[in-house]
């Protein structure tokens, strides 16, 4: 008599019932072309790998790939697609972003170190903490991904910043800035090799290492403007005083020590030595006009430049709005070469999407960029456009892509309309068009925040597009995260420094060059690693490392050094030799991993044999 035996699932029928839920999407390229098709649609992976387009179903299902020739010339429309969006990004940074962002910091009363270090360090480094908290059960090595980003961002952002604009740095600002990311990084390593500590101690102290980074700077900038203040009283109560050898011994040591402490305004001291300014006292005027002049410029001159009263308040109103949405003009179009009217044709389409999604505010614009209608249209569309992009995003489910969803979310952006359109009628009833109003400067929080939007969505695309180029040319994901993705993680970060130093703020974006490597590894880095403890996911020093992890750890602390090196010895001063040098440190970083890659060196992460023999150390 036989018995029925009663069927029992053991842990390898659980792992194919989870199958299509834990399989990457990457992994079709190693079916046949006509299986991909099949696999893209069931595994969970491929739509939540999708930022804005679904690249592999589009290989797999849309376009119907069939062989490699196909693949290459679909991965060919591909790199054209991350050249438009290339454009895009560059276009909304030089034109919307670097303004909104000036505009910003003079608001809050910021000099361009504290700016760099909090606003433009956050801006640039945000992205990353919210994608790898999106991603946090996954096995991504962040620590080391962390490492690749910061040394791209110091040695590539930072030499291009030099290199475009050579200035004085502030000394005491740059030294503190580069110890406390040395810090940063070596307590991070430390706090992944030890075990004893708990991983809320390990959080809370690395936290606090970064608050207290801000409030130092904080504190350093108002005991620095009150210091000012002061030297400035008591050298104007001795030019009252009348002239004395003891007066004029004391004016020229409160002028060396106020041009100490004002070293943000170096530049004045080159129009100092060629003037023929004769008396001590008109010189020191002349030394505070002319940095008042370099920091700000006459808002009001341009704000009424245009301004008529006998005019009616809504002249030209129709006119100024198409003009403001013209994707060419015609004088760019005629002094323009054949390769300047092609770039001038593809960046057509993005100029009309900005201007109808972002209000423009400039302050050294003519009325600020304020254009009435368009400015109106856009307080109706960006408010709503955000909010149902953000919330399709965020409502996409494991089998739904975004542009699927967005139908159903519409629903939440049509809710501000009904506070946007009352607000968008009284501004064209009660504004001028030659004039902006005395509330232009609240546009420029949507300014800002749909910059930031664009800028996030273009930078994580164009990743997103490189990972899926990488996949199909059968390159290592860890690789690809030291090298490829270390550049475009931080193309935001790369053409917005490059555009602050272009328009005159060198020491802003280098700031950020110290301060947002600092945010990404205490904050992005800190951050996952606990919530990774939180949810489960065990962290250990050798995953979190990986093959380039310890390789970029080396490069960046010896480009770090070399900084306080050079610093030292060049006065401070930031040359175009030492951008050329920090950016042939980088190029030696990619050579040691890509002969790390070659398996023609061996890297500095512990041999596994030898591990597994003697034991981790």
């Amino acid at each position: 008599m036989t018995t029925k035996s009663k069927f029992e699932p053991n842990e390898l029928d659980a792992e194919f019932d989870n199958f299509w839920q834990r399989v990457s999407c990457y992994a079709a390229n190693q079916f046949p072309f006509e299986e991909r098709c099949d696999f893209v649609k069931k595994s969970v992976n491929c739509n939540l790998s999708t930022n804005v387009v679904p690249y592999m179903r589009l290989l797999a299902c849309n376009l119907k790939c069939v062989n490699n020739f196909q693949e290459t010339v679909f991965i060919t429309m591909f790199m054209m697609l991350c050249f438009e969006i290339l454009v895009f990004l560059i276009y909304t940074i030089n034109v919307y972003y670097s303004p909104a962002l000036k505009t910003v910091s003079r608001f809050l009363h910021m000099n361009e170190h504290l700016a760099g270090v909090t606003l433009l360090a956050f801006g640039n480094s945000s992205a990353d903490l919210f994608s790898n908290l999106a991603s946090v059960k996954e096995n991504v090595p962040v620590f080391a991904n962390s490492l690749s980003s910061a040394l791209f961002v110091t040695m590539v952002c930072g030499g291009l910043v030099c290199y475009i604009s050579p200035f004085q740095m502030n000394a005491y600002e740059t030294i503190r800035d580069i110890l406390f990311l040395v810090l940063g990084i070596f307590l991070m390593d430390y706090f992944m090799t030890v075990k004893t500590i708990s991983s809320e101690v390990k959080f809370s102290i690395v936290a606090l290492v970064y608050v207290i980074y801000i409030l130092v700077n904080v504190a350093d900038l108002y005991l620095l403007r009150r210091g000012l203040d002061s030297i400035g009283k008591q050298i104007d109560e001795v030019l009252k005083a009348g002239q004395s050898p003891e007066n004029f011994s004391k004016l020229r040591y409160l002028e060396r020590k106020y041009e100490y402490y004002s070293q943000d305004t170096r530049k004045v001291e080159v129009y100092e030595k060629n003037s023929n300014v004769a008396s001590t006292s008109m010189r020191f005027t002349t030394m505070r006009m002319v940095r008042t002049y370099r920091v700000s410029v006459n808002r009001n001159l341009t704000r009424l430049a245009k301004h008529d009263r006998t005019l009616p308040k809504n002249r030209g109103i129709f006119k100024e709005f198409f003009l403001g949405l013209r994707p060419i003009k015609c004088e760019d179009w005629r002094k323009a070469e054949l390769l300047s009217r092609v770039l001038l044709l593809l960046r057509a389409p993005i100029v009309v999407i900005c201007a109808l999604y972002i209000p423009l505010v400039d302050y050294q614009m003519e009325k600020h960029g304020w254009n009435k209608l368009l400015n109106s249209i856009n307080m109706i569309i960006n408010p709503a456009l955000s909010i149902s992009v953000l919330m399709a995003f965020i409502h996409s489910k494991e089998h739904t892509l975004w542009y699927i969803v967005i139908k159903d979310q519409l629903i939440y952006g049509a809710y501000s309309l009904v506070i946007t359109v009352p607000i968008a009628v009284f501004v064209l009833i009660q504004s001028r068009t030659d004039v902006p109003p005395s509330y232009h400067w609240a546009f420029t929080v949507m300014n800002l925040t749909g910059s930031m939007f664009i800028i996030f969505i273009c930078a994580t695309e164009i990743d997103t597009l490189f990972e899926v180029i990488s996949s199909l040319i059968a390159i290592d994901d860890d690789f690809m995260g030291a090298t490829v993705k270390a550049f475009t993680g931080n193309l935001g970060t790369l053409f917005i420094n490059t555009a602050l130093a272009a328009h005159g703020y060198p020491r802003m974006a280098y700031a950020s060059s110290i301060g947002g490597p600092l945010f990404t590894i205490i904050v992005t880095a800190n951050t996952v690693n606990y919530v990774r403890n939180l949810v489960g996911c065990e962290n250990m020093h050798r995953d979190q490392m990986e093959e380039y992890g310890h390789l970029a750890f080396v490069f960046l602390s010896m480009g770090l050094f070399s900084i306080l090196l050079w610093s030292t010895t060049l006065g401070f001063f930031a040359r175009r030799s030492v951008g050329l040098y920090s950016m042939g440190l980088y190029i030696i970083y990619i050579l040691f991993s890509v002969l790390v890659q070659r398996k023609v060196i061996h890297s500095f992460t512990p041999n596994k044999q030898l591990s597994a023999a003697f034991g981790d150390i």
